[in-house]
């Protein structure tokens, strides 16, 4: 267990992107509760009511808008927080894309805007926040993929906008564990599992909270040596 994860420590930072429903909703509520002070983004902060409402419960929450396509948004967040101390980041925000599509009817502009999303986005919001992470030494950065996402696992074939922008995403995280290492970063990629999302729909296998409570005793019981991992809501290794 490190510092920057522990549940112990209530001082500790989050910066949180798609924060307002969902797995990001589940876990920024976790952190609260855990007494950590919350940086929570998403793009339409008037309509989160459900994430609004946390701050009446807690003072150590402040809410960002935040279009994770918008690089220059990302930059001026990044200026505004530069104060900041993070001791984790996790990048939640994600897009589907299109579905029940086949090979022959890959749809390119919206191809284009879950990569934006799920692999572009990702490294951007490292690079941006690259000093406040370092400030919050020994800091973590976490990316929610999914383990359609792993190489060795695809036996089915298909998928291959939402498959191949989280590849992308994994090696991302992979080289930010190399590139970072020395700093004591530590870069990992997170399944979440099957969840009851928009995304996920209603047959998934588990719910929001259950998720991401998983992930933040994943995170917690994080280790130097883990950086650079691809692992699943309940501490198993999925292979890349």
């Amino acid at each position: 267990m490190n510092k920057a994860t522990s549940n112990s420590h209530p001082n500790n930072h989050l910066l949180i992107t798609g924060a307002n429903r969902g797995i990001g909703l589940a876990l920024t509520t976790l952190y609260l509760k855990a007494g950590w002070q919350v940086d929570a983004c998403c793009r339409d902060p008037e309509s989160a009511d459900e994430l609004n409402a946390l701050t009446s419960t807690f003072d150590t929450l402040q809410i960002h808008e935040l279009d994770v396509t918008d690089h220059a948004a990302i930059d001026a967040l990044s200026t505004k927080l530069a104060s900041r101390e993070f001791d984790l980041i996790i990048n939640n925000a994600g897009y589907y894309g299109p579905k029940g599509y086949r090979f022959g009817g890959t749809d390119m502009d919206e191809w284009r805007k879950v990569l934006d999303i799920n692999t572009l986005a990702p490294l951007k919001i490292a690079e941006a926040f690259h000093g406040q992470l370092l400030a919050g030494k020994p800091g973590v950065y976490a990316a929610l993929s999914s383990k359609v996402g792993s190489m060795t696992d695809n036996t089915s074939g298909g998928g291959y906008i939402y498959r191949s922008s989280k590849a992308a995403l994994n090696a991302v995280v992979k080289s930010l564990s190399i590139d970072l290492a020395p700093q004591g970063i530590i870069a990992v990629a997170l399944h979440p599992g099957w969840v009851k999302t928009e995304m996920g729909g209603p047959n998934a296998l588990i719910s929001s909270k259950e998720s991401a409570q998983g992930l933040f005793d994943v995170l917690a019981a994080l280790k130097q040596e883990d950086s650079g991992k691809f692992l699943n809501y309940d501490g198993q290794i999925w292979p890349w």
